[in-house]
């Protein structure tokens, strides 16, 4: 049986026709955004391209030939890029989640520990990561030490590991931090421990809050994957850098951060999609 308010539409009808108007909305507002994209970014070419210089510019720059014979060498060098950010990652997160639980823990007994980790994150994020890689790169060698890795790949990890260790540190202790008191209450109450209770009903949450800062992190991550040329390592940017001195065109620097781009600009998008999510779920929309 329909319900029905007076001899007016259906419950079911009017819901359809909200539905219907949301849809045309949104259509409207993604022409519009189209349309709108398109003429400024067209305006945008045609100022360029209008330039006195822009043909010496194209040139330089832009060259479809200088693309073509450095393109191989930079996806190749790439992959390197991958990997290490790859493994960077897998190495950061355990090393993050460890400094910001110590330095949660309100124990006495762990105040030498929160000491250093809170030393840790202060110099590590006060170092810029660029001289961090410099120093561990050609410091740790140097140290000739028995067990300390020569390899520039673990080198270069063992830097970015270091460095954004410390940032993704302060962002789960901050996620640790937002979660309400009551949270720590109710796991004691239900007869869990301090550790259950941060593994079982604390983390999850602050996790599920941070992860679009903590995506972020990420993206940059992928970016500073190129500091590692300057210890040697051939990456992308050293393999466009490399066939720049050679052939005084900056073509194949365009086409390594073309690949830095088709890259990072996905994992923008997905941090943009669940900061959007996290909005909506925290003002109690679907």
């Amino acid at each position: 049986m329909t319900s029905r308010t007076g001899s007016g539409p259906t419950v079911s009808t009017r819901q359809h026709q909200r539905n219907a108007y949301r849809r045309q909305r949104t259509l409207r507002r993604v022409v519009a955004g189209t349309v709108s994209s398109v003429l400024v970014l067209g305006l945008a070419a045609w100022f360029i391209t209008q330039a006195p210089g822009w043909p010496r510019v194209r040139e330089v720059y832009f060259s479809g030939y200088h693309a073509r014979e450095s393109f191989p060498a930079i996806l190749d060098a790439f992959w390197l890029n991958v990997r290490l950010f790859l493994t960077v990652e897998l190495l950061v997160l355990p090393l993050a989640l460890l400094i910001a639980v110590i330095r949660v823990i309100p124990s006495p007994a762990m105040a030498p520990f929160k000491f250093l980790a809170a030393a840790y994150t202060d110099i590590f994020r006060g170092i810029p990561t660029i001289l961090v890689v410099m120093l561990v790169g050609f410091g740790f060698p140097a140290l000739g030490l028995a067990g300390i890795p020569t390899s520039l790949f673990w080198l270069g990890t063992i830097a970015l590991v270091l460095s954004y260790g410390a940032y993704v540190a302060e962002v789960l202790r901050a996620g640790i931090l937002s979660i309400h008191p009551t949270q720590w209450a109710a796991g004691r109450a239900l007869g869990l421990g301090y550790g259950q209770t941060m593994t079982r009903v604390i983390l999850p949450q602050a996790v599920r809050n941070v992860t679009p800062p903590l995506m972020n992190d990420f993206v940059s991550l992928q970016k500073d994957t190129a500091l590692v040329s300057t210890i040697g390592l051939v990456e992308a940017l050293r393999a466009a850098s490399v066939y720049q001195a050679n052939t005084f065109n900056v073509t194949s620097l365009c086409v390594a951060a073309l690949f830095f781009i088709v890259v990072t600009i996905p994992l923008a998008r997905f941090t943009d999609w669940l900061t959007i999510r996290s909005m909506r779920r925290q003002g109690g929309g679907r």
